[in-house]
């Protein structure tokens, strides 16, 4: 089968699971994404569901931002409000062509966005079916260190794993988190302990993201103290940053450090005050994706790393944090990225990016 086609099977039946009842929106954000759209709304409309979609050009979108007002936020809000309403399915399909396109706008502007709409996405991902994914694009190639072709064929691979079976394999370290109160992570610049005590954990097989592959919960808010240097280039907000450090007392980040704009960095750790706290700790689990290419979306399900993200938590796994950023940091532990260690409850689970407790080694890279 074609891989295309592939994919729209797994987004429209294992991501989604379309039915005659849905009403599913597709925003894009370039004609290269054509082919997969087009299998889309096929896929879609042989369930029987009713599909629109919408192109969203990156470099148009940022002028728009740059111009928005109170009015065109408010706007904004409404416009978001309609979609939550009136579509029961949304994929989204990013197309990498520059990750700085957004760094000229303000954080006044984000946040004033946000304060419109966080209300409504906040509904698209806590009471709708959504799935995310990136159409392989010439700038991921680069990034990635692979011929175009070549990436391809990685992507479109990572994004139609098997799923089901990852599941299965999942069920027993989901398990022992459930069981789980301390976890302490070590490794260089690295040494931070936390809580998931009575925290849901939540394995992720290709329902929301795609690539997929983790399993997430979050720590007790004010338990998190220590220091964590996450060591892959991580986009956010038109920057990127690299060897990001984060100092936390009683839950709270109280310095941050990077290679780069730290003037920026305390901007975004400002933003409100939910953004000094973590809302997620997941670990990554993804045999296909073994090294960062400065995109979270497949960086935070490199096997063997772990990210622990600022900002709001999931409703699925809430720990009370509520902002309008959430940051997903990633830091690898296999050896080549300097190796380090994971703690349950004092009992070494992971050592250099494996498991090493016997109910987990099915879960360890080849």
């Amino acid at each position: 089968m074609d891989k295309i086609k592939k994919l729209s099977q797994k987004i429209v039946e294992h991501s989604l699971k379309i039915n005659d009842k849905d009403k599913v929106l597709i925003t894009y954000q370039s004609p290269n994404c054509n082919d997969l759209v087009i299998e889309l709304v096929k896929d879609i409309s042989q369930k029987g569901a009713i599909c629109h979609v919408k192109l969203v050009d990156p470099t148009v979108n940022k002028e728009l931002l740059m111009t928005t007002d109170e009015k065109r936020a408010s706007l904004l809000g409404e416009y978001t409000k309609f979609e939550v309403e009136h579509f029961t399915s949304f994929i989204s399909i990013k197309y990498s062509t520059n990750d700085f396109e957004d760094n000229e706008v303000q954080n006044s502007i984000r946040n004033m966005i946000g304060k419109e709409t966080r209300k409504y996405d906040d509904i698209r991902i806590n009471k709708r079916k959504w799935v995310l994914l990136n159409y392989p694009s010439m700038l991921d190639a680069h990034k990635a260190k692979m011929s175009m072709e070549k990436f391809r064929e990685f992507s479109l691979d990572a994004m139609t794993a098997n799923y089901d079976e990852l599941e299965k394999r999942i069920e027993p370290l989901k398990k022992l988190m459930e069981k789980t109160d301390r976890v302490r992570i070590v490794g260089p610049n690295t040494d931070i302990t936390f809580s998931i005590k009575d925290i849901p954990v939540v394995p992720c097989c290709g329902e929301s993201n795609l690539p997929d592959g983790e399993i997430f919960t979050a720590p007790v808010k004010d338990s998190v103290n220590g220091v964590i240097t996450y060591n892959t280039p991580s986009p956010y907000q038109g920057e990127i940053f690299n060897n990001v450090s984060l100092t936390f007392e009683n839950g709270k980040i109280i310095d941050a450090t990077c290679q780069g704009n730290e003037e920026k960095l305390a901007e975004i750790f400002n933003t409100d005050e939910g953004s000094k706290y973590v809302g997620e700790f997941s670990l990554g689990l993804n045999s296909n994706i073994l090294d960062p290419m400065g995109d979270i979306l497949y960086d935070e399900k490199i096997i063997g790393s772990i990210h622990f993200t600022p900002g709001q938590a999931y409703e699925d796994a809430d720990n009370g944090n509520k902002s309008r950023i959430h940051w997903d940091l990633v830091l690898i532990q296999r050896p080549e990225y300097g190796g380090g260690e994971i703690y349950f409850d004092d009992v070494l689970i992971r050592k250099d990016g494996v498991f090493v407790i016997d109910e987990l080694k099915q879960l360890n890279y080849k």
